[in-house]
């Protein structure tokens, strides 16, 4: 199965930034929207946000809107979820997802590639 590669997780203090990034060797991310989710302990997967191909629109849920910002870079390789003012209900392991579907879309089952996450905890 094609696998995304998600990195930048760790500790960090309420109030701060963390900026994850996304890659794959075997997708090209480029051709595909990517979403951003995140699981926390007994909770379901739950949308954070997501770039659509080409134009590059983006999307977040009500949740993280104003504090999170998901970007390629210019060579379109990765993808970034850049994490501010980070708040203790943010801890979670994040994963990126990649989808063909020309619609945003916040369902986990639109997604055909997946990483095995990268955990983010928020001390308070």
């Amino acid at each position: 199965q094609v696998q995304l590669v998600e990195s930048g997780g760790g500790l960090v203090q309420a109030g701060g930034s963390l900026r994850l990034s996304c890659a794959s060797s075997e997708l090209p991310i480029d051709l595909y929207a990517m979403g951003w989710f995140r699981q926390a302990p007994r909770k379901e997967r739950e949308f954070v946000g997501h770039i659509n191909r080409g134009d590059d629109t983006t999307y977040y849920d009500n949740a993280v809107k104003g504090r999170f910002t998901i970007s390629r870079d210019d060579a379109k390789t990765t993808v970034y979820l850049q994490m501010n003012s980070l708040k203790p209900e943010d801890t979670a392991v994040y994963y990126c997802a990649a989808t063909s579907h020309q619609l945003i879309t916040a369902q986990p089952a639109d997604y055909v590639a997946w990483g095995r996450g990268t955990q983010v905890t928020v001390s308070s």
